[in-house]
């Protein structure tokens, strides 16, 4: 009985360590897989994106017109009516405001009669010069009258010029009573109303021409070199997408006490009538000789002694080591200027411990 207990106690000792040996096999071979399986290891990523290493600069201003004239009165007057109100479009040739012509005629006629007089003057004059050749002719004269008599004559040719004279300014002058519009444009200011008298060439309505428009804006003095020779672009706030090539006529020789700042002025060659004055623009001011680079982390780019890579994630979480061209470094960035495509994404972060064979998961996207 005794030998039996025991027998049963080894078997079951036996079977017991049989078991653990298996168990231990299979946890040993399921590390082994564990091994030989790598994890997909997750990386944040940057875009590439290529632009202009020196960045743009924007400024906010005006649109106004190139010319804007104060039309006034060529006479002196009262002024009878006003034509025009501001905001209204005007054409070339079109009656803006009018003068009392009453003594404007009255100088008319006043000139015409003297033109008449001196006219008849002439005609008396003439014939007395004739006749005093036609007798000196014949010696029943003397040398004195004949000269008096052609004295006389001038004097009443050139009576009768200044006559003529007389009445063309006369007649300018009435013409002038009415104020005309010398160009397309519209009315800014008035400066007039009925019954005002006002002066020879004093102020009295403000055309801007719809010729050329210009945006008006103030550029700091960093800036200057660029505004002169960068290329410039306008944006207008009420108009989305559309752009409008610019190009400086004209800058401040000297900056604002204030500001600091330069008034420029950039003509807007292909504005239409859309473009309305007073509208407020954005001038982009962009310099064409730059070069084109992708801003990135710093910590992206690898290098094992060789030329400085990128690792470039696809689709299928693949990535791929691809030697880039790098301009320059910054305190956080690296600028490449070719070796990987607009668009692509490169690891950001631990690019020292990626094996090319293995797959990655993007689990965010860095923006620069």
């Amino acid at each position: 009985m005794l030998i039996r207990l025991i027998f049963a106690s080894y078997s079951k000792l036996l079977t017991g360590i049989a078991l653990a040996t298996m168990a231990a096999a299979l946890a040993g071979c399921n590390e082994t897989v564990a091994q030989k399986a790598e994890p997909i290891r997750p990386v944040l990523v940057a875009s590439v994106h290529y632009e202009a290493e020196t960045p743009e600069r924007s400024f906010v201003g005006t649109i106004r017109p190139r010319i804007e004239a104060d039309i006034g009165f060529r006479v002196a007057g009262k002024v009878a009516k006003r034509l025009v109100e501001v905001g209204q479009t005007v054409e070339v040739g079109q009656p803006l405001a009018t003068l009392d012509e009453v003594d404007l005629k009255l100088q008319a006629e006043q000139a015409e009669a003297e033109f008449r007089a001196a006219t008849g003057v002439l005609a008396q004059a003439s014939a007395a010069e004739t006749r005093a050749k036609e007798l000196r002719a014949k010696g029943w004269t003397t040398d004195a009258q004949m000269d008096q008599a052609k004295a006389s004559a001038d004097e009443a040719r050139a009576r009768l010029n200044r006559a003529e004279r007389s009445v063309e300014l006369t007649r300018n002058s009435l013409s002038y009573a009415t104020l005309m519009s010398d160009a397309r444009g519209v009315v800014t200011a008035s400066m007039i109303e009925p019954g005002v008298v006002v002066a020879a060439g004093q102020a009295a309505i403000r055309v801007a021409r719809f010729a050329e428009k210009e945006a008006v804006v103030a550029i700091p003095e960093t800036l200057l070199d660029r505004a002169k020779n960068g290329t410039a672009t306008v944006s207008l706030w009420s108009e989305t997408g559309k752009t409008y090539a610019a190009r400086l006529r004209e800058i401040a020789p000297a900056a604002d006490p204030a500001t600091r700042t330069y008034l420029a002025k950039f003509s807007l060659p292909d504005a239409k009538d859309s473009v309305s004055l007073g509208m407020t623009a954005t001038l982009t001011l962009s310099d064409p000789a730059t070069t084109r680079v992708a801003r990135l982390p710093l910590s992206a780019l690898f290098s094992d002694g060789r030329d400085p890579s990128l690792y470039v994630v696809n689709d299928k979480g693949e990535v791929t080591l691809k030697p880039v061209k790098v301009k320059a470094y910054d305190s956080k960035d690296v600028l490449v200027t070719s070796g990987v495509d607009e668009g692509e994404k490169v690891v950001a972060l631990g690019v020292q411990k990626i094996d090319p064979a293995q797959k990655v998961r993007v689990v965010s996207a860095l923006t620069f």
